[in-house]
């Protein structure tokens, strides 16, 4: 096996075909490590002369392996995955059938185009492909926590709602009978329509936040491009289903999940206020829809992501928490060193914001565990 660095945005768009051939082959690969994702995302979001793509082909030229990175210079030099924040999982792909010989040919190209540079693969998935490339790599390095994420079993609505206790369930049958009274029609977006039913997903998105937080990114034109380029032949390939819920022949609300060989996820919905002011629970609907599609070829996980919402643990989700892999050479050990401490640090601040705001709120609920009204000394 041979290994080079592709650092021409021609080239990486030409890496099409041939990386599709490569994420097939990769069980553990999610759809934010297609090309199609990955690719657009660079148009949105990349830095001209900082992509930094490693390639493992063997001796036909076909790819074995694949680092998706670019190049960043703060907090430290570091090469990290393409597809940023706005991605819930990072990874590197290896084909399935030859893994731990391109698992070995990666960490040495890694090794070679990292240069002054740590190479921080974030968000892996527990099981992720980067784990074989850690595994292999002969100079210093640390695996740290990232990010949480909540997960469910990939099984009917009856099967999910069944996990709840006994009056938990019997509210969710009755938000479920509900939506079925009111007249909430589902319809799977044809490739065609992607385009048109995602800006659709973006404008109600904006309508459902308005005067709330909201993250600010899902509200740039940019993300829209990314979202609208990439969905598309995701929907095409099978890496993604666009959903519409329709309301007296109206789109009320459109999600986007995203599928591959092991799970789905809802990554994105937008949801017209007047569902809610109908007393249509969201949530419910949105997750009766993903749990359908998670049902379909074999799939073992339906994911909620990233994020550690209230209103996900009311489901009873299993707490998976992504792995974040740092590669060093001897000379950057230093640097090593130094991620390690500033993210200790990092963690050491959330640890004492979280524990300021329990006692905060336990302060506020007062003697007994009842909140204090407005007047009673709260602020």
């Amino acid at each position: 096996m041979r290994t080079e660095v592709c650092a021409d945005e021609r080239e990486f768009a030409a890496l099409g075909p041939a990386w599709d051939r490569l994420y097939g082959r990769c069980s553990t690969a999610t759809p934010f490590q297609s090309h199609a994702w990955l690719h657009s995302w660079w148009l949105s979001y990349g830095v001209p002369g900082r992509l930094g793509v490693v390639l493992v082909r063997d001796a036909d030229g076909e790819l074995a392996a694949a680092a998706p990175l670019t190049r960043v210079l703060r907090p430290w030099p570091a090469l990290v995955p393409l597809g940023g924040t706005i991605s819930d999982f990072g990874d590197v792909l290896l084909d399935d059938e030859r893994a731990d010989a391109a698992a070995g040919a990666l960490a040495a190209g890694l090794a070679a185009a990292a240069r002054g540079a740590l190479v921080d693969l974030r968000e892996v998935r527990p099981g992720g492909a980067a784990e074989r490339v850690y595994a292999h790599w002969s100079g210093p390095r640390r695996r740290v926590p990232d990010s949480l994420c909540l997960e469910l079993p990939a099984a009917p609505m009856d099967d999910l709602v069944g996990r709840l206790a006994g009056a938990k369930a019997q509210r969710a049958r009755a938000k479920l009978r509900k939506l079925t009274a009111l007249g909430v029609e589902r319809r799977v977006v044809p490739p065609e329509e992607t385009g048109t039913a995602l800006r659709r997903l973006l404008a109600l998105h904006r309508m459902q936040w308005q005067n709330r937080k909201v993250t600010a990114e899902h509200l740039k034109e940019r993300f829209a491009e990314h979202l609208v380029r990439s969905a598309a032949p995701m929907v095409r390939r099978g890496d993604a289903v666009v959903t519409e819920f329709r309301l007296d022949g109206a789109v009320m609300a459109v999600d986007l999940t995203l599928l591959s060989r092991e799970l789905a996820g809802g990554y994105l919905y937008g949801a017209h206020p007047g569902l809610r002011e109908r007393k249509a629970d969201v949530a419910t609907m949105l997750l009766h829809a993903c749990a359908q599609h998670a049902g379909t070829g074999g799939r073992r996980t339906l994911s909620l992501l990233r994020g550690d919402e209230p209103y996900k643990h009311h489901w009873r989700p299993r707490p998976v928490v992504n792995q974040r892999y740092l590669l060093a050479r001897r000379r950057t050990a230093p640097l090593l060193a130094a991620a390690v401490g500033g993210l200790a640090a990092r963690d050491r601040g959330r640890a004492a914001l979280r524990a300021r705001r329990n006692r905060n709120e336990a302060r506020d609920r007062g003697p007994g565990g009842t909140a204090r009204t407005p007047g009673s000394g709260s602020r």
